[in-house]
């Protein structure tokens, strides 16, 4: 794959979520990279905090989760299918207390079954594996994700 970005993947992200997932644009969430096979999200510190200091375990949550739909715009013809998340779990590792940055992949074979199987069957499920990390490159927190690409009217 290739590592230059496709400057509108981001952009179109980051529109997209401030429409669909509002609470997630409030949060500060964003794209910094989107390409077809890798997406990277951040959030800020500043106002996602808790009640002893450290970042709020549902912003980590949704940073990395929405991670999902980043890589759908790259990766797949979204006028012909659309993402969902079907389960997530995560694993809280350390406090964050800076803004974090969440990273998944999609190999592109993996990226050429998905589309395959839900051109064929209307719908495709797939496992994302998501690393959170700090300011300083610490691990605060992974997930697994089950999400499921479907053809739209299917």
């Amino acid at each position: 794959m290739n590592d230059v970005e496709t400057p509108p993947f981001k952009d179109i992200f980051n529109g997209a979520l401030e429409t669909t997932v509002p609470i997630a644009h409030k949060m500060g969430v964003q794209a910094v990279q989107v390409r077809p096979g890798f997406a990277a999200t951040s959030v800020p510190a500043e106002g996602n905090g808790n009640h002893f200091g450290v970042m709020y375990a549902g912003v980590l949550f949704t940073v990395a989760e929405v991670l999902g739909g980043a890589l759908a715009i790259a990766s797949f013809d979204l006028s012909l299918f659309y993402p969902l998340v079907k389960d997530l779990r995560i694993g809280f590792r350390k406090p964050a207390k800076t803004e974090v940055r969440a990273e998944a992949t999609l190999s592109e074979e993996e990226i050429a079954r998905i589309t395959a199987e839900a051109s064929a069957n209307g719908k495709a499920d797939f496992v994302l594996r998501a690393v959170v990390t700090d300011a300083e490159g610490v691990v605060v927190a992974e997930t697994e994700g089950l999400y499921q690409l479907r053809a739209h009217g299917r």
